[in-house]
């Protein structure tokens, strides 16, 4: 590859080091991110072990907005899935979800670099990135990796958000992965070939919600949290899950949900800029990274609109709306239809929008509940200590 030729030579004349020592750093990064996939590994255990570790925790649902407009894509397309990041069973879950349809590359972080995480991933056909590595000769190699299978039609998963949100809100896209498959679109014959699809996802209780909460509150007091306090903390979830489980006592995670949108055409975009006389890789790198970046935040706009809102984080909208800590039955309930209705008039995706307020409620309860987020007294609901940090979360 003549890109990672070039890139070869500058970091040894800028290390002054010898050529061979350079490309054996690049069979070093190679070996790190090529994964082998393996098809009876991905849909044979990969999607029996992601069904049943669903099925374990949620009740899972899938929708598809507009499947004739995939019935309708060439053969040959190039389809790239741009989704939200909840939690870390996103990938099982956008894996499950489109299972049957399409295997998914995703790139993945150095979390999941251990024993036999790494070794799982990369039968799965994901690739591992590093995060905030600055080196070019790394991102060159990176980069034409991305591109070769772009090229090759490889469909791929993608989180602009670059990391799970802390808070609840979408966090601002980052572009790097997706300027490198764009840029595929260079080449004669690719761009008209290229789709983006965006996709939604949710969940009632987002596994590692109050981990997150925790980093979101450590980052801004400035304090750190022992990696021995977080061990006890997961060690502690796992074995109060399986103890609930022995004894009976076990209750799904409720709703874990998927919405995927209609794919957007990469050339219209592309053409637009042409108009503007300005074509896309004509402009200095800063000025194609803006480009890409607007388009990146209007895909998570769309993302955004896919969420769906299952029943805790519909109940949660509705409490976060009272400033008081307790709240009529009565009053819990008619705003809990209120937001259901609106929701639905501006199009937005609710999980079984023909539920009774009040069964959509009862459901959300024995999350809540069980949480010590709420609590019933008589025909009013109290909002518990440390209940608002999850309601706001979800």
């Amino acid at each position: 590859d003549e890109r990672i030729a070039a890139a070869v030579a500058a970091h040894a004349a800028e290390h002054n080091l010898p050529k061979t020592k350079v490309w054996q750093r690049v069979r070093l990064y190679l070996d790190e991110i090529v994964p082998a996939f393996n098809l009876f590994m991905y849909y044979q255990f990969g999607y029996a072990i992601s069904k049943a570790a669903l099925g374990l925790f949620y009740k899972t649902s899938v929708k598809v907005r507009s499947p004739e407009a995939f019935e309708r894509l060439p053969r040959e397309s190039i389809v790239v899935y741009v989704m939200n990041h909840r939690s870390n069973a996103d990938y099982v879950l956008a894996s499950y979800g489109l299972a049957g349809q399409v295997a998914i590359s995703y790139a993945v972080g150095e979390w999941a670099r251990v024993f036999p995480l790494e070794y799982l991933f990369k039968s799965f056909g994901s690739y591992f990135i590093r995060r905030r590595y600055r080196e070019p000769l790394y991102h060159t190699v990176l980069e034409r990796y991305v591109q070769l299978i772009t090229r090759n039609g490889v469909t791929q998963g993608l989180f602009p958000e670059g990391g799970l949100s802390r808070d609840g809100r979408l966090r601002p896209a980052k572009v790097g992965m997706l300027d490198y498959m764009i840029g595929t679109a260079r080449e004669p014959g690719f761009a008209e070939r290229m789709y983006i699809v965006p996709v939604g996802l949710n969940y009632d209780r987002v596994l590692e919600d109050r981990s997150l909460l925790r980093e979101l509150r450590t980052s801004e007091s400035g304090t750190r949290v022992s990696r021995w306090q977080q061990l006890r903390e997961v060690v502690n979830f796992a074995f109060g899950s399986f103890g609930r489980m022995g004894t009976g006592r076990w209750r799904r995670y409720g709703r874990a949900a998927v919405v995927v949108g209609e794919p957007i055409p990469v050339l219209p975009w592309l053409r637009a800029l042409e108009a503007t006389g300005a074509p896309l890789f004509e402009r200095e790198r800063h000025q194609r990274l803006a480009a890409v970046q607007e388009f990146t935040d209007d895909l998570m706009r769309r993302v955004g609109e896919l969420v769906p809102a299952t029943a805790v984080p519909l109940v949660c909208a509705a409490l976060q709306t009272f400033d008081s800590e307790v709240i009529p039955e009565a009053t819990l309930l008619a705003r809990i239809e209120e937001l259901r209705d609106v929701l639905v008039a501006r199009g937005a995706e609710v999980v079984e929008p023909q539920r009774e307020a009040t069964e959509t409620f009862e459901r959300a309860y024995r999350m809540l509940s069980m949480r010590r987020v709420l609590h019933k007294a008589g025909d009013h609901f109290l909002v518990l200590p440390r209940g608002r940090e999850l309601i706001s979360y979800y």
